[in-house]
């Protein structure tokens, strides 16, 4: 089976191809290397891996790299809050564009699995899940653009969609800006961290988990197609001072505090339930404890040191 994942070097592409290639199957990745990352270099020693360096949105690479792809998985995507309010152009394109332009392109028979978001969830109802059915009211021009594409790989068929929640671990390309990862880096080296709005709580998955899910939609893709799916720890519905409470478990010496005044630009706040993905036969590996003493033990290795002598 010959797979294409775009964005294939970022966060998620590193843990997931690698994942795909020691499974057997040939795995082509597109990607611009836009933070200059070289995440995939281990997998050279796969006579099945291809690297295509290039843009989702060219029309004419997409059309040369469909041409011989049993499954695509568009990963290519600028993500987060921050990131997307810098480029609110290229968010358009990239998290939407190049999403409908590849359900343009493909044949019917040709398979598609996307992660999204459950951001699209935007602020739930307190005490209420959130499953598949439920309302989508994004807050963010990042929510909008994946609940949109989301809708687009749904309409055309044969496809699956993961509605991730917040995802922790250690990557080769990694991202120390996520929120488990980033509270655990604050524990680690500053011990301390000021929480704004820490009631709000979402749901967590580890990225191997994420990388495991898109081999079981691949493995059961007839059964699972056409669906969307939340994706994330049952057990970790968890509010910021929760979270910052089980880090704590492993860093003892880690203090935290809500400021009263000050504001999260992020506003989301919802629980989830992952109920349908669980009930397809799926399990996860990672706890979140688990996930954060392996992060503990990457950040004993990773130190940001590009602007000082220490």
């Amino acid at each position: 089976m010959k797979i294409l994942i775009t964005g294939g070097a970022g966060y998620i592409g590193s843990v997931l191809t690698p994942t795909l290639l020691a499974k057997g199957y040939e795995v082509t990745v597109l990607d611009n290397f836009m933070f200059r990352q070289n995440s995939l270099a281990d997998c050279c020693q796969y006579d099945t891996f291809n690297i295509v360096r290039g843009d989702c949105r060219d029309e004419s690479t997409i059309k040369e790299l469909l041409h011989d792809t049993d499954v695509i998985i568009p990963l290519a995507a600028l993500v987060g809050a921050p990131l997307c309010g810098r480029d609110q152009i290229g968010t358009q394109t990239i998290n939407y564009e190049a999403v409908k332009l590849i359900c343009d392109l493909a044949s019917p028979e040709q398979r598609i699995l996307m992660p999204v978001t459950n951001s699209g969830y935007g602020i739930g109802t307190s005490g209420k899940y959130c499953t598949e059915e439920s309302p989508l009211r994004p807050i963010s021009l990042y929510g909008s653009t994946k609940v949109n594409a989301e809708r687009t790989v749904l309409e055309r068929g044969n496809s699956i969609t993961f509605r991730l929640a917040t995802v922790f671990g250690m990557s080769p390309r990694m991202r120390v800006d996520l929120l488990v990862n980033d509270f655990v880096y604050r524990a680690f080296y500053d011990r301390a961290v000021v929480i704004f709005e820490g009631h709000f709580k979402r749901n967590y998955i580890h990225i191997r988990d994420v990388a495991k899910v898109f081999v079981h939609g691949i493995e059961n893709f007839e059964s699972m197609k056409d669906k969307s799916y939340n994706v994330g720890l049952d057990d970790a519905n968890l509010s910021k001072l929760e979270l910052c409470a089980e880090i704590q478990k492993y860093l003892p010496k880690f203090v935290y505090s809500e400021a009263p005044i000050g504001e999260d630009p992020d506003k989301r706040d919802y629980i989830v339930s992952n109920a349908r993905i669980l009930n397809t036969g799926f399990e996860t590996d990672w706890s979140l404890g688990r996930g954060i003493k392996e992060l503990i033990k990457g950040y004993t290795i990773l130190r940001n040191t590009l602007y000082s002598n220490v």
